[in-house]
């Protein structure tokens, strides 16, 4: 088995739609994110004889970096009059809460995984952890084929 780990963080602003307190208001965290992708064994790309580089997977959280976080409802932060376009990334589900920032991130390395090595047939575990405070963390994992 092999294991890559890829960690970084970045700086986003979000509010919880809908929420009874504080984390309704506009404010933001320095998120910390880590993956862990496990294969039996990682293809290589071919002139580095490499697998992933480290830098691809951080780039998936640096995308995120001093942006807001939204969820398509939240049409305030849609308005490109009111908040740039470029600013604004949008979080499934309901809410942008870390539950939904760890869904955003698995989702992009599997797309990016999927992009590298496409057809290979590769069963991958990736895991991702983000770090919304000091003293709370989410973790979402997930087994693909690609």
């Amino acid at each position: 088995m092999e294991t890559i780990r890829a960690h970084s963080h970045f700086h986003a602003g979000h509010r919880q739609l809908d929420y009874e307190g504080k984390c309704a208001w506009v404010h933001g965290h320095t998120w910390r994110g880590r993956f862990t992708v496990r294969a039996e064994r990682f293809p290589r790309i071919e002139k580095l004889d490499m697998a992933v580089d480290f830098g691809a997977l951080k780039g998936i959280f640096k995308f995120l970096d001093h942006k807001m976080l939204i969820s398509a409802r939240d049409t305030l932060f849609q308005q490109p009059e009111v908040f740039d376009p470029q600013g604004v990334v949008v979080m499934p589900g309901e809410n942008p809460s870390v539950e939904n920032v760890a869904l955003y991130c698995l989702n992009e390395a599997v797309d990016l995984l999927a992009k590298l090595f496409p057809g290979e047939g590769i069963d991958y575990h990736i895991e991702v952890e983000i770090q919304e405070t000091d003293n709370n963390f989410y973790t979402m994992d997930r087994q693909v084929t690609i």
